[in-house]
């Protein structure tokens, strides 16, 4: 098969080294210097797994920015483009996946379009209705930032929104590429495959703001965090995972996420979807109080990063904290070594470890660090176990 993968992000780019095992991959981006990397087998992303494969597995892998190169003669186009949510229109900004849509069909209209990116409720069947075409499926991805090859390599399922042949090809070219067996294969109407990544996701940022929520009341309250969370977790029922206490979800995928699903509930009876997009600034809100409830003069922000092992930036819980911290008047230094930049939301970056330990007088630290170790008499963290899970 030749696949053609639209977008080199976590997405994009841990699919196509995953199928280029298997099948001829093209990679079209718009970044010369990602593509670049690719073709010389660097990966320009933090992912373990993706920097391994590429500098040592044998892969059918090129990369261009040739539109007319990557769609020509191709069986599949994956979309793994950027849907940013609007909060001016209240939905996905879907214009890059429908651009690569009309982009794909001009050039090569027997190819089968399917969708990696995030997307609306509605959007695969309105668009097939738009463009007057059926070469569309969307097929959710469930990826972690940094181990995203991992979760392509072992997939917890693999869901196509089709029920067809084409779609079970596709499903089945998927599952024999990745290295776990008998994955689970659901195939399900376009719609519901669309509110399966809705609901995924939002399911997610419920369960972080419960363990968070648990967690402000025992630090008003005095009580230890950890035993309530313990004791708690060992009902089989709620289960012992992914209740580490943080300063809130953050990342690319669960803030969109959840709000456009929330977006998709206009007039229909809901209270629980608002609690958690509601929860997530609450909880931004108490742990900058919190902060300066100590009086610092200087609060040194460790790392923009969302968890550890991202490089992503992107709607970072910490980026909360440190607009309320502003708000309350107070001066913050950021330490961020993987940042080029000399300031971020007008507060300096301090790319010196050790400067930046003796700048601060309080250091902020979603997760805890073995670089930390020598100042732990100066760390605010609500972290209990180093693991973002």
């Amino acid at each position: 098969m030749k696949i053609t993968i639209v977008g080199t992000g976590y997405v994009g780019l841990s699919n196509a080294v995953l199928l280029a095992q298997q099948h001829t991959v093209v990679a079209l981006d718009i970044d010369k210097d990602k593509i670049n990397k690719i073709n010389q087998r660097q990966s320009p992303i933090d992912d373990k797994e993706i920097e391994n494969f590429l500098a040592r597995k044998e892969l059918d892998l090129f990369a261009t920015i040739d539109k007319l190169q990557a769609y020509t003669d191709a069986d599949y186009v994956l979309i793994a483009t950027p849907t940013n949510y609007d909060t001016d229109t209240n939905s996905f900004d879907t214009s890059s996946v429908e651009a690569v849509i009309k982009d794909v069909l001009a050039i090569n209209n027997n190819a089968l379009i399917i969708i990696k990116s995030t997307i609306p409720v509605g959007f695969t069947q309105k668009i097939k209705k738009k463009l007057g075409i059926d070469n569309l499926v969307f097929a959710p991805e469930f990826l972690r930032e940094g181990k995203a090859l991992y979760d392509n390599l072992y997939p917890s399922r693999i869901i196509v929104g089709e029920q067809s042949e084409r779609a079970q090809q596709f499903s089945q070219i998927m599952a024999d590429c990745a290295a776990k067996e008998n994955v689970d294969i659901l195939l399900t109407g376009s719609a519901e495959a669309e509110a399966i990544k809705l609901f995924a996701n939002t399911y997610l940022a419920l369960r972080v703001s419960y363990f968070n929520e648990l967690d402000t009341y025992a630090a008003v309250h005095g009580l230890n965090t950890e035993q309530i969370i313990k004791g708690v977790c060992l009902d089989p029922r709620v289960g012992d995972f992914y209740n580490n206490p943080s300063f809130g979800y953050g990342g690319y995928c669960l803030p969109k996420d959840t709000q456009q699903l929330l977006a998709n509930y206009e007039n229909i009876p809901q209270n629980l979807i608002q609690a958690v997009v509601s929860s997530n600034n609450t909880r931004k809100e108490f742990i900058a109080n919190d902060i300066v409830s100590s009086n610092p003069k200087v609060v040194g922000i460790y790392r923009l990063i969302m968890k550890a092992g991202s490089d992503n930036f992107r709607a970072s819980a910490i980026q909360g904290i440190i607009e309320h911290l502003k708000r309350l008047g107070t001066t913050v230094v950021i330490y961020e070594p993987k940042s080029d930049e000399c300031s971020f939301l007008d507060c300096d970056i301090v790319n010196d470890l050790e400067a930046f330990k003796s700048m601060a007088d309080i250091i902020v630290a979603n997760r805890l660090s073995e670089e930390l170790a020598g100042s732990l008499d100066k760390i605010y963290t609500r972290d209990l176990s180093g693991s973002d899970y």
